[in-house]
């Protein structure tokens, strides 16, 4: 569980995670193509990221990240390959399992899904009342999750109330909460000044730090050459550039 103790911190400009053995993500030659529109959104791909990584997924649009994101997500099934996360095939994964697995992963979007009706702290706390965490647990873990992205005192305002950039960090809070294992953010700074995009990359670095593996998704090329990590190169669905050391190459 996210301690309370943790504070948000801010990290150094360059803190590249160093490389793990055991695979969270693994992809075996994965191929996906889309028949009737005759697109090919990933060529034979074959990749693993281990954990406690930090990883950028990087590409032009249409490159195939958003493709990655919804085959580890089960949203989309490989044509030919096979996607592996935790060590597990999502080969065979059907119904209430991959309900589960996405249970156990948290997601961030380019637009951040908060509900306008209730505030900061209940948009988190939504999280836990929909993977059935017990009511006991909401308090703890709620102000723990605010508290990591920097927004505690903020917990009572609600999304009209916040910058676009603290509404980012909100959908961060309720993303890691139930303290997944993998967090999967795709283009979240899409919409997002320089400034709040810098911040939003922080507080996912510092997710990192409690943990967790964090796979972010991005065309900013500004943000991958000041806060350097892993980064995986997409063109045309190929996997071209695997730079342990970061650095935008497109």
């Amino acid at each position: 569980m996210l301690g309370s103790d943790h504070a948000f911190s801010l990290l150094p400009l360059s803190c590249p995670a160093p490389r793990r053995s055991a695979a969270v993500i693994q992809f075996h030659s994965v191929t996906l193509s889309y028949p009737i529109t005759g697109t090919l959104a990933l060529d034979d791909v074959s990749l693993q990221i281990g954990k406690g990584e930090f990883a950028y997924l990087v590409g032009h649009s249409g490159a195939g990240k958003s493709s990655f994101m919804n085959l580890v997500l089960k949203r989309a099934l490989p044509t030919r390959g096979e996607v592996r996360v935790a060590g597990q095939s999502l080969k065979h994964y059907k119904g209430r399992r991959t309900a589960l697995l996405r249970r156990r992963m948290g997601t961030v979007f380019q637009d951040n899904l908060l509900l306008s009706h209730l505030n900061a702290y209940d948009n988190v706390a939504f999280a836990l009342r929909v993977t059935g965490v017990h009511g006991r647990e909401w308090p703890g873990r709620v102000t723990a999750a605010l508290r990591t992205v920097g927004l505690e005192h903020k917990k009572y305002a609600l999304p009209v109330q916040l910058s676009q950039g603290e509404q980012q960090r909100v959908a961060i809070a309720r993303a890691i909460v139930s303290d997944p294992p993998l967090l999967l953010a795709d283009e979240p700074t899409g919409n997002l000044d320089p400034e709040n995009s810098r911040e939003v990359l922080k507080v996912l670095q510092n997710v990192n730090l409690r943990g967790t593996t964090v796979v972010v998704a991005t065309h900013a090329r500004d943000l991958v050459e000041s806060y350097r990590h892993r980064t995986l190169t997409l063109r045309k669905g190929k996997l071209v550039r695997d730079d342990p050391y970061g650095g935008y190459a497109l």
